[in-house]
Order: structure tokens, then C-alpha cells, then sequence
């Protein structure tokens, strides 16, 4: 797994730049830095605001008190149970901030903005589940005085906790129609709150969005196929997003990229199957659903390959007469979880290109089923046609069967 990208911001009123992800180990729990204010600076308030210190210019006859800057830092310091979902916020009255750090405790800079005006700087996420932070603030009042202010806080370990699980993962090749998906352990009650936390790039950048199916999966997929070469990646920034009572709690990064094209498409009524990739096209004969288990119609995504599966109809609640246990079936592509595969089916030898006398799934000789099997790769569409019941589209990755309309009203931001 991938922890916290380290990122380092130093804001400067100068140029009020905003500085806002590689994987890593996530904070370490060294003790933090101290966090008193050096020699000539300031020293803080218990909330954060700061007073001249025994470093600082002595005052002239033309300086009013209520020119110095007053620096104010939340959380303050000396909290030892900050909200995780709460950001780090700095303010000043009085002046401009001349420079902004936040550290994790282990040594981690803390990505944020500075407002254009130079009066406020803000963490860019939320602080997390128990961690420890040092803010070190600088600022220039109005007297052209120089104001330094530390706070040193630790964030809450509440105990409910959600985390997700994501593919692809990091470094991986995939299809042209493989979504982002995330399962989450637990229901996710404010959804905006995690979308917004969750952002997908494209290099070639391409347009997307993300869709919810129920409280505990979300997808994102582009509006078109991915185009091959593309370099994906998926920055997750869920650790102190807060969801009804639960809280989340992890930070990753992974990119993926998408290999050759390639395109299958099933026609039940032909009983055949063409194979489009590399600018060639190879036509397979097939035998698929026979009536009253007709295959799905509609895109499928292939999820895994095994060469070898025992298939046993129980464990797709097919029994009776039409109830089936066979030790041994070769070359299988899976296409859906709920139990449909392109794999090979010698028993139906004379059916290929002919009848239709599965129990659903794309049957092939076993030549055949073996080519397939070695030219595709997860994330490779299969879409079968002239067949009956479109594929839900959260079963397995049935994404592409939803129009662009629907998928994008499946967001939570939009």
C-alpha cells in the first residue's frame, strides 16, 4: 500500500504563490520538533496569537500598539485532540504574512494556500487521525515589526474508522475500459465529502467523473474509452474526512497505465465472436447462453484470467436438471462475478457457430479459448450483442453500459 506523498509548501507574501502523488510510508511517529520560538522571536499566546518578544525592536514614539501584527493559528497550541477533519488555519490582523510551515512529526511538510490578499493560509487537507503537528507562522505588521508563532497539536484517534479499496494499483497495465473503482468497509454516508477528497489525472488528460453504486462503491471512468498509452493516477486524500460519525483514514497514491487496445464483441445471434486489436480482426465461433440463461447483453469488463477452474452451477444457484460440476475447465476469462467467463467448452464441440447450449457464459473450442486467453488482459471490454438483459452496471465493471448522462448524475459533486 501507499502512504502519504510528502509535499513541502513555503508560502511568501512576495510572490503569494500556492504551492499544493508518489507513495511512501505514511507520518512517522518520531516525537515532533520542539516547538518553542527561537531566540528574537515572538512567543505565542496559549490560542496562538503571538506578542512582541524580548527580540524584537524597541518601540519608536510614532509606533501605535495596535500596528503590530496579531497572528492567530488553529488549532491551537497545545491541543491535544484537534477534530481530524478540521484544516490548519492561519490568520493576521495587523500585517502580512510573510511565510507559513506545517510539519508532520516526522519531518513531512504540509501542503497548503495563502490567500491572495497575504492576510490568511490554510492547509490544503484535512489533519488527519492522530497526528502531530508544528505551525510555524511569520508575519510583518504594520510597524514594519516581525512577528514568529508557533503551535504544536495532535489530532484525535477516533475509533470509527473507514478505508477503501482501490484498483488498479500502483504500476499495473491495463485494458482500455478499466474503470478507478473504490470499495469502501463501511456505508459512506457524506459523499461529497470523500468524492471531493478523491481525484483521478489522465496523461493524455481526457474528461471523467466519478459514479456511486449504493453507499460503499464509487468508479470513475472516462467519457471514452482510454486511449492506449495513457498514464493514470489516482490521489486519495480520505485520512480526517469525516462521513457521518466515522472518519477516514488513509492516504494513497497509484498510477496505472493503459496498454494496447483491444475489442471483443459477441454476437448471439451469429454465434460468433470478433477480436479487434494490433489493426487486425479474428473472428471465433461460439456457443453462449441457450435460452433461459442467455448471456448477458451489453459491455463487460475482463476482471482476472485463470487457466484452470472447477465450475459448479451451485455456486450460481443453477441446480436440478440443469445443475452441472466440472473439475476441470480451461482457459477462463471472467467477465462478471455473478459467474460469467469466456472459457473453453469442448463438450459443445458441435454446437460452435451453431447453437447456443450454455448455461451463459461465452463458450469456445478449446483452441480457440486459448488464444483468447492469451491475448487479453484485465481492463479489455467484451460486449456481447442480439442477446437478452443488459449487465447491471455495477456488476463487475458494467460502467460503459450507463450514457454519459447517467453516469455523471451518479456524482456526488454534480
Amino acid at each position: 500500500m501507499r502512504g502519504l506523498r510528502k509535499l513541502a509548501l513555503m508560502m511568501t507574501v512576495a510572490t503569494l504563490a500556492a504551492g499544493c502523488g508518489g507513495g511512501g510510508g505514511g507520518p512517522k511517529s518520531a516525537p515532533p520538533p520542539s516547538g518553542g520560538p527561537t531566540s528574537g522571536s515572538s512567543a505565542p499566546a496559549a490560542d496562538g496569537t503571538s506578542s512582541s518578544g524580548p527580540g524584537a525592536a524597541p518601540s519608536t514614539a510614532t509606533s501605535s500598539a495596535s500596528s503590530a501584527a496579531v497572528v492567530v493559528i488553529k488549532p491551537s497550541t497545545n491541543t491535544s485532540n484537534a477534530d481530524p477533519a478540521s484544516q490548519i488555519q492561519v490568520s493576521v490582523a495587523n500585517g502580512k504574512l510573510t511565510s507559513v510551515t506545517a510539519l508532520l512529526s516526522g519531518g513531512d511538510a504540509v501542503a497548503g494556500t495563502l490567500d491572495a490578499s497575504g492576510d490568511a493560509w490554510t492547509s490544503t487537507d484535512p489533519v488527519g487521525v492522530g497526528h502531530t503537528y508544528l505551525v510555524t507562522a511569520l508575519a510583518t505588521g504594520d510597524d514594519g515589526k516581525q512577528q514568529t508563532v508557533t503551535s504544536q497539536f495532535t489530532t484525535a484517534k477516533p475509533t470509527g474508522l473507514f478505508v477503501g479499496t482501490y484498483t488498479p494499483d500502483n504500476n499495473t497495465v491495463f485494458g482500455i475500459a478499466q474503470p478507478v473503482s473504490i470499495t469502501f468497509d463501511k456505508p459512506i454516508q457524506d459523499k461529497a465529502a470523500v468524492e471531493k477528497q478523491l481525484t483521478v489525472t489522465a496523461d493524455p488528460p481526457v474528461d471523467g467523473a466519478w459514479h456511486w453504486f449504493g453507499s460503499q462503491r464509487v468508479d470513475w471512468r472516462p467519457q471514452q474509452y482510454w486511449a492506449p498509452g495513457t498514464k493514470v493516477s489516482l490521489r486519495m486524500r480520505l485520512d480526517g474526512v469525516k462521513s457521518g460519525t466515522l472518519y477516514g483514514k488513509q492516504n494513497r497514491d497509484a498510477t496505472f497505465t493503459i496498454g494496447r487496445a483491444l475489442v471483443a464483441t459477441m454476437d448471439a445471434n451469429a454465434k460468433k465472436m470478433t477480436v479487434t486489436t494490433g489493426g487486425k480482426t479474428t473472428t471465433l465461433l461460439t456457443s453462449s447462453g441457450k435460452p433461459g440463461f442467455e448471456t448477458w447483453n451489453g459491455t463487460m469488463v475482463v476482471l482476472e484470467k485463470q487457466p484452470d477452474i472447477r465450475m459448479d452451477s451451485t455456486t450460481v444457484n443453477i441446480f436440478g436438471v440443469n445443475a452441472y460440476d466440472i473439475p476441470h475447465v480451461y482457459w477462463d476469462v471472467r467477465l462478471t462475478p455473478s459467474g460469467t467467463f469466456v472459457h473453453g467448452a469442448p463438450w459443445n464441440a458441435g454446437k460452435f457457430g451453431k447453437v447456443n447450449g450454455s448455461h451463459g457464459c461465452v463458450g469456445l473450442s478449446s483452441a480457440d479459448a486459448e488464444w483468447f486467453f492469451n491475448q487479453v488482459i484485465p481492463g479489455d471490454p467484451v460486449t456481447v450483442v442480439n442477446s437478452k438483459d443488459t449487465v447491471r452496471a455495477d456488476n463487475g465493471y458494467g460502467d460503459w453500459n450507463l450514457n454519459w448522462a447517467d453516469w455523471t448524475a451518479g456524482s456526488a459533486l454534480r
